[in-house]
């Protein structure tokens, strides 16, 4: 090890030695992206590129591009065992120049590849590397990067606006796509996402990808963002700008598969190398896809070094991992014969479990504030906490289980919903036992499964109706919250990325109206500790009648930890109006009407909100005091009152279980 550390003093600072090759060797490389790929450099007085690439079953490598005419022989690259990374200086090579790899496999074929760690691509249809310096982008978003430490999810709202940037908003008439870069998005969705309330943006697809119609979700270059909107420069613009007006930003991350199209990763060096070689664990059936070799340090390395190349270089607030089920089981969509078990026997994936919990320990560890949020559909334990206690790690989870109940519900004919009325309720009976955010994504309104105004049942403004009861529902729930664009206006059609969202419907009023409505529970939503600050305790919510089954109403409270200001949401799921509905509520005090579904800025009567009704000592709902209130068909009201002293005797219903 001696003579190891001596050698390496010798090595230059971006060059490759026996350290890096050590590091990388063992899976701890955290910033591997700063040696790999291509990086400008001056070397003797004279400047140019100095390239590598890890290739170990290659015969041999070669780098070539614009520089060399993309010469086969004019640049050929140094072997380093025993990790076979392949390095080059070439001098001359610039800023902007087309670049690949052409690797001869073992058999004496040649293959061009692009660059894994290439921080810049050639536009699509092209697939070549673009050499970039990233190394010093312009930020000023220093304090909050700063907040950023302090942050915790769980005692802070979370309301996230999922976008995809290519069909959010284009320009009109435009010869090209009409894509809008990078900067010119980062100003309009700035603009509406600060006017509309939420607190995060959440971006799909923008790690590089070859095919529009993947949406992102196959991924080719782990290390840059996509050439579709602008350059790496104006991807930190964006990061930077929305900093500034203090919105935070998600990427989508993809280390369940990748494509295999032949200038990515799929046998990149004429044999398996980033996923597994046995296609019963190396290859997804139903996606015709490759899964990463969880087991290789290389490949985990590979991918914690993209997570952390992200949210460090380029100020990334976190990442939402994509499909993370398919990881988690070696058996996800497949049949009989497809797959083989785990050295117990069982169905679980270890390697992809020991890289889970390594990838938020090292994220997480690293960079206080920022979140890893796990998109995992099935009912596997301790997704989110601690690895020591042998969770996975994650500080959210999707909660795919009350997603999927919701809109079973709220896809019934009102007549129908009294027999269903336990799916709005089965989800506090697991609420606490993992850190949630609830969503309605972009998977919900494609495919033939209708836009969320064309889930809902009836015809004409009942559509609207259930789509406000709906998402108040919703809000008051506990877990943070995420919606896909267009559904906070009522999107008619189904999202396409092909075309920029329907925003000629806000000059219809029903669709202004579903705007004004979430906008006003997203601003309801962040400005009421009640609706955040016990996200994660059951402390912070109370059912008061979760069993009025028959006229399908639910009632529940909402406190924030000094309980001075709680709430009370009433939400009736069907076109039955309660003209005198009495709701049982914790204390004989005011409550004072700060949302009320009827209001004419929703599109109903003109109600007087901040007006207050008092509680009169009568029992109702199992509490001793209650209040008579005019609840309208697919009514929504939210009182505040001050819940400091709490004088129920009971609650309604089956005590809720305490935790283990």
């Amino acid at each position: 090890m001696a003579n190891n550390m001596t050698e390496e003093k010798t090595v230059q600072p971006y060059e490759i030695g026996e350290l890096d090759q050590y590091l990388f060797g063992n899976g701890t490389h955290y910033e591997l992206y700063k040696k790999m790929g291509a990086h400008l450099v001056t070397v003797d007085g004279v400047k140019g590129v100095y390239f590598a690439v890890w290739a170990p079953h290659a015969k041999s490598v070669s780098v070539i591009g614009e520089f060399n005419e993309w010469d086969l022989n004019a640049d050929m690259m140094q072997r380093h065992d025993p990790m076979g990374i392949y390095t080059k200086f070439v001098p001359g090579a610039k800023e902007g120049q087309l670049y690949k790899f052409c690797i001869e496999t073992q058999n004496g074929a040649k293959i061009d590849k692009a660059d894994p760690f290439a921080n810049y691509a050639e536009l699509r249809p092209g697939n070549a590397s673009r050499i970039t310096d990233i190394s010093n982008l312009n930020w000023s978003d220093s304090s909050w990067m700063k907040k950023r430490e302090k942050w915790d999810e769980k005692t802070n709202p979370m309301s996230i606006y999922e976008v995809h940037m290519g069909s959010w908003m284009r320009h009109p008439g435009r010869e090209d796509e009409g894509f809008y870069t990078y900067r010119e998005f980062a100003e309009r969705i700035t603009e509406y996402v600060k006017d509309m309330g939420y607190t995060h943006v959440e971006l799909m697809g923008i790690s590089e990808y070859p095919y529009d119609g993947s949406w992102g979700y196959q991924v080719t270059g782990y290390y840059a963002p996509t050439s579709r909107y602008g350059t790496p420069e104006d991807f930190a613009y964006m990061i930077d700008y929305l900093h500034k007006n203090d919105i935070g930003v998600i990427l989508d991350w993809v280390p369940a598969h990748f494509p295999k199209d032949a200038h990515g990763l799929v046998e990149f060096d004429g044999q398996p190398l980033f996923e597994y070689a046995d296609p019963r664990k190396g290859e997804h059936p139903d996606w015709g896809t490759k899964i990463f070799d969880y087991e290789k340090p290389e490949v985990q390395n590979f991918l914690i070094g993209s997570a952390l190349f992200w949210i460090e270089h380029f100020h990334v607030d976190g990442l939402r991992v994509d499909a993370v089920a398919s990881m988690l089981y070696l058996d996800y969509g497949k049949e009989a014969g497809q797959w083989i078990p785990n050295k117990f026997g069982g169905n679980e994936n270890l390697e992809a479990i020991q890289f889970f919990k390594h990838l938020n320990s090292v994220v997480l560890g690293r960079n206080h504030g920022s979140v890893m949020i796990a998109e995992e559909s099935t009912a596997w334990p301790k997704v989110t906490g601690d690895p020591e206690k042998d969770s996975l790690g994650f500080s959210l989870k999707w909660n795919m289980g009350w997603m999927h109940d919701f809109t079973e519900y709220m896809k019934l004919d009102p007549l129908f919903r009294k027999n269903a009325h336990y799916m709005m309720t089965f989800s506090m009976e697991y609420a606490y036992s993992e850190d949630y955010i609830l969503v309605l994504s972009h998977d919900e309104v494609v495919h033939l499964k209708c836009s969320m105004l064309n889930k809902m049942p009836g015809e004409g403004l009942d559509k609207f109706r259930n789509l406000k009861v709906a998402y108040a529902f919703m809000a008051g729930h506990p877990g943070k919250k995420l919606l896909f664009m267009g559904q906070e206006f009522a999107q008619l059609r189904e999202w396409s990325e092909e075309r920029e969202l329907d925003w000629y419907l806000l000059a219809e009023e029903p669709h202004q109206h579903i705007q004004n409505w979430v906008q006003d529970l997203l601003h309801l939503y962040r400005d009421q500790k009640a609706l955040y600050e016990l996200d994660t305790q059951p402390s912070g919510f109370q059912w008061i009648n979760k069993d009025d089954v028959f006229r399908s109403i639910f009632s529940f409270v909402r406190y924030s930890k000094d309980r001075k200001k709680s709430l009370l949401f009433i939400c009736n799921f069907t076109p039955v109006e309660r003209p005198d509905y009495r709701v049982g509520v914790p204390r004989g005090c005011q409550y004072k009407l700060i949302l009320d579904s009827e209001d004419q800025r929703y599109g109903g009567q003109d109600r007087k909100i901040g007006s207050v009704v008092r509680a009169t000592k009568q029992e109702c709902d199992g509490q001793d005091y209650s209040f008579a209130y005019p609840l309208a068909g697919y009514g929504v009201a939210v009182f505040e009152f001050d819940g400091n002293i709490r004088t129920t005797k009971k609650t309604h219903g089956k005590p809720r279980k305490k935790r283990k």
